[in-house]
């Protein structure tokens, strides 16, 4: 374990001991919103204290005099916030503590209240007051030190991510809905903003903008300011990153709100960031529409439904298309992972405004989920065919907290440049990882500074290799086209077609009556052999013969077809009355032709060998291009970074069940001695 990991685990088991003085009082799912929103109080509290008395100086003597005290007082502190509150979490006093804290924490400016605002908190310290503990924990939390230059924002982070890992474990819920593992979160940090780096030096104190629709606690926009002021060093005028997101849950966003308080921007320091962070779900309620931004990134939860955002999100596909965000089919409701990729790419600065890129942690379902002409393959293929796709990198297993799934992060661009055009990079970053000592959860591995520098490089180089392929954007598609045979079969009234027959519906809703008398006339006319459209005569001839067997509709005779139908490959195929072939529908297949591939030689290279029969349903097409067979999308990492590893000698195989079988019965020996 790294020492800043150690620290921030810590700082953080430390702040969690509280709950010894919340047992008995309050049930352990409770503990996390009172920790959290008591830490985020400290944190702010500290950051004031050295202004504090100025602050209060200045409310005295400006207060009657019509001066915008807002304004002021944040000048006062040097932050967008302030508390003019007499009252700090060491001098609330035992016995009026819960209306003490009460005050204290409304004097706080109206953008820094709204964080307690979404802890409920207020309704939290009354029950903490009732239960007698809420003057101890004030103690607690008042006794440490947690302004920036002891506990800088990295290491703040870590410990705010920490305690919602612990205190989501604590109630089942799914951690990866709340944070991306550091490591993870900086090395897309990396890939995103590096290829800039030149760009930053011949523009010194260019203005950029940063976006994460699923900011969470701001790990993503935290990861960024920081990546743009290691650069200061570097520039006379170092660039400026302005950060923007978006959170759904609460609680996260309020931790998100609490970090970007404490965050200035050097050329205009007054600025409040904390307003950029909206609350509300990214695909039915974009509340950054129309805003574009230069860059992007996310990670959205793994594998979670979007039926909560379904009504508006299918309105918007509907209403606005490709002039929307979500122009192409809609992906299945069970994972959502793939509107943020369309959500990504919309949210791109336009090409004439300079572009933007994005980054995006995704599963390994967004690349081969769904089958040619559905929502996840028209999505793919509306990000190929535009051009979109930069880079994905596959990271390796077991380095998120709940889950060991393997990972990709797709770099989007609407700027590529001329030597990209056209093209995806596939990187292999499968085995580029630290071992940790103690494993957290499903992580147990991370991707260490050596590892970051090294897929950075192979992103940034774009040369191929055995880990990074360059391949066309058109590679990854194909036509899924529909593969005929025609109808050989005859009629053979048997005993087999009478049990066949039982599995059709059409006969299923028959009477017992019309069913019985039926059978009675299969059975007079048993082992009878006759073409395939004699059925169709029969069975209406019949009917209008005898009353008992009922009317006669097209699904009861396709259900005598197919129930009597006997193949017989010598015989003509069997045609319509216009005279055209009939398929037979049992061997029906479809083929997956490369782009770029000419169909018919498709056939003619690996159908027709085996299937002399075989033609092209041509009336199968593709809703957008029109063309013969349905266009679709995947992409594939195993079949491009596959390494075929021959199988083990026999010889190595037995010595080795041999020497399992000695050790079993060796334990069975001493079981039974």
């Amino acid at each position: 374990m790294s020492q800043e990991t150690k620290n921030n685990t810590t700082l953080a088991d430390f702040i969690w001991k509280n709950a010894d003085d919340l047992w008995g009082n309050f049930k352990h799912t409770d503990f996390g919103k009172i920790i959290l929103p008591f830490t985020l109080l400290r944190r702010l509290e500290c950051v004031l204290e050295p202004t504090r008395e100025t602050t209060l100086q200045a409310v005295e003597t400006f207060k009657d005099s019509g001066i915008d005290m807002g304004v002021l007082l944040r000048q006062q502190t040097g932050y967008p916030f302030y508390n003019t509150s007499n009252y700090t979490l060491a001098s609330l006093g035992a016995t009026r503590t819960r209306q003490n804290l009460e005050d204290y924490i409304g004097q706080f400016s109206d953008n820094a209240r709204v964080i307690f605002d979404q802890f409920d908190f207020i309704n939290t310290i009354a029950r903490m007051d009732r239960a007698g503990v809420l003057y101890k924990i004030c103690l607690n939390f008042a006794a440490m030190d947690l302004h920036p230059e002891a506990v800088p924002e990295r290491t703040m982070s870590n410990v705010y991510e920490h305690l919602i890992r612990k205190f989501g474990a604590e109630v089942n819920e799914a951690a990866e809905d709340f944070m991306t593992p550091r490591d993870v979160v900086h090395l897309a940090i990396e890939l995103l903003l590096e290829p800039d780096d030149e760009l930053f030096r011949q523009d010194e104190g260019l203005i950029r903008t940063l976006y994460d629709p699923t900011c969470g606690t701001g790990g993503f926009l935290s990861d960024g300011m920081e990546h743009f002021a290691n650069l200061r060093d570097r520039f006379k005028v170092a660039p400026v990153i302005i950060p923007y997101g978006q959170e759904l849950e609460p609680e996260t966003h309020a931790v998100c709100l609490a970090s970007m308080l404490l965050k200035t921007v050097e050329s205009d320091p007054g600025r409040d960031l904390s307003k950029n962070i909206k609350l509300g779900s990214t695909l039915s309620d974009d509340q950054h529409r129309p805003e574009k931004f230069h860059y992007c990134v996310s990670n959205p939860p793994f594998g979670k439904k979007w039926e909560m955002d379904q009504v508006a999100v299918t309105r918007e596909h509907k209403e606005q298309q490709f002039e929307g965000r979500f122009g192409p089919k809609l992906p299945r409701v069970s994972d959502g992972s793939m509107l943020f990729l369309l959500h990504l790419l919309s949210k791109l600065e336009r090409p004439e405004n300079g572009g933007g890129r994005a980054a995006i942690v995704l599963s390994g379902s967004p690349l081969f989920n769904g089958n040619a002409g559905q929502g996840e393959s028209e999505i793919r293929r509306h990000l190929l065919e535009q051009d979109a796709v930069e880079a994905i990198i596959a990271l390796p297993t077991e380095i998120f907290f709940r889950t060991g799934i393997g990972t990709y992060i797709w770099i989007l661009s609407n700027k590529k440049p001329a030597h990209r055009k056209g093209k995806v990079q596939l990187i292999n970053a499968t085995g580029l990882y630290e071992s940790l000592r103690k494993s957290e959860g499903n992580k147990r591995r991370k991707v260490g500074e050596e590892q970051t520098r090294e897929i950075v490089r192979m992103y940034s180089e774009f040369e191929a290799s055995k880990e990074s392929l360059i391949l066309d954007s058109t590679e990854f598609g194909y036509r899924r086209i529909k593969v005929l045979r025609p109808l050989r079969k005859k009629m053979v009234l048997s005993e087999d077609g009478i049990a066949a027959l039982a599995d059709e519906k059409a006969w299923e809703k028959r009477s017992a009556e019309e069913q019985a008398a039926w059978l009675d006339l299969f059975r007079e006319n048993m082992d009878r052999e006759e073409g395939w459209h004699w059925m169709e005569s029969f069975a209406k001839n019949s009917a209008k013969r005898t009353d008992a067997l009922g009317k006669v509709d097209a699904a009861l005779i396709k259900a005598f077809q197919k129930a009597f139908g006997v193949r017989a490959p010598e015989l003509d195929e069997v045609v319509d009355k216009k005279g055209n072939v009939i398929p037979d529908d049992d061997l029906t297949d479809h083929e997956n032709v490369p782009l770029g591939t000419d169909i018919r030689d498709y056939l003619a290279a690996e159908v027709l060998p085996h299937a002399e029969d075989a033609y092209i349903d041509e009336t199968f097409r593709d809703e957008t291009d029109n063309g013969i067979g349905i266009v679709g999308y995947e992409i594939n990492f195993n079949r491009y970074f596959y390494e075929y590893q021959p199988p083990r000698e026999l010889e190595d195989i037995d010595a080795e069940l041999k020497a399992v079988e000695a050790e079993i019965a060796g334990m069975l020996a001493e079981v039974t001695e």
